[in-house]
């Protein structure tokens, strides 16, 4: 075990962002077997999970976090679907950190996609093509806190935010279809405006707190970690054989 920390992710913060965080290996968002290949090359001491795969190939599973844990390896969530694992894992041994993972923590019912977005290739920086729902819903309470916006627009752009698909959903595209309500023209001119230069993604929040708290000297996370059983089952053995990893799985080393 070395003292590398193994971080994944994608369209949340780009790298050259979270380098100025945190020193650490970054790799692209994590699909399946991709926990326990980052453990087996690199024998961290601990993975930070923020942004995943999906779609494409199929999603991180618990099984290979349980894994990790169970070797001794101290596993962190935020932001994205690294929120969503750790509010589903934390009584296992996974640390959750931010408002994101509380709130998933809270409403273990909430939609998994209302942290997606569509991304681009990992080739290409692996960046947003969108925006989250949880990102716009929480910009447009601030914006009517703000007296940017009032209530009724608020919850009509909210509601088509719902209504669309994650890899449909901008910004740019509510405020393009906000154009029909010529009377609400002003409102949307600020939240316009507001967006552009001062709205903040609350994933992103989450995830350099998350790297500036790992990178931070004075915290003592010794007591953080506590390993715990890991019970192999047929599915996810048969999982890690696809991908040529049952004997990692089943090593000692």
């Amino acid at each position: 075990m070395r003292d590398d920390i193994v971080v994944f992710l994608g369209p949340t913060l780009s790298e050259a962002d979270a380098r100025a965080h945190l020193d650490a290996i970054y790799l692209p968002p994590a699909g399946c077997a991709d926990i326990v290949r980052a453990v087996a090359r690199y024998a961290p001491a601990a993975i930070v999970l923020i942004d995943g795969a999906f779609a494409q190939r199929p999603a991180v599973r618990h099984q290979e976090i349980l894994w990790a844990i169970a070797r001794g390896v101290a596993v962190h969530g935020a932001a994205s679907i690294g929120a969503l694992r750790a509010a589903e894992l934390a009584p296992y041994g996974m640390i959750g950190h931010g408002l994101i993972f509380r709130w998933y923590r809270r409403f273990p019912l909430a939609d998994d996609a209302d942290v997606t977005v569509p991304m681009a290739p990992a080739a290409l920086g692996s960046r947003a093509l969108g925006d989250a729902l949880i990102d716009i819903r929480l910009a447009l309470r601030k914006a009517e806190r703000l007296g940017l916006i009032e209530s009724p627009l608020r919850w009509q752009l909210e509601s088509m935010a719902r209504s669309l698909h994650f890899s449909e959903r901008s910004f740019s595209r509510l405020l393009t279809a906000a154009e029909k309500y010529s009377e609400l023209s002003c409102q949307r001119e600020a939240l316009k405006g507001w967006l552009r230069a001062e709205a903040e993604s609350q994933k992103r929040v989450d995830a350099v707190n998350l790297l500036k708290y790992l990178a931070d000297p004075k915290i003592n996370r010794s007591n953080e970690h506590h390993p715990g059983d890991f019970e192999l089952t047929e599915s996810f053995a048969n999982d890690m054989e696809y991908f040529d990893l049952l004997d990692t799985l089943l090593s000692n080393d």
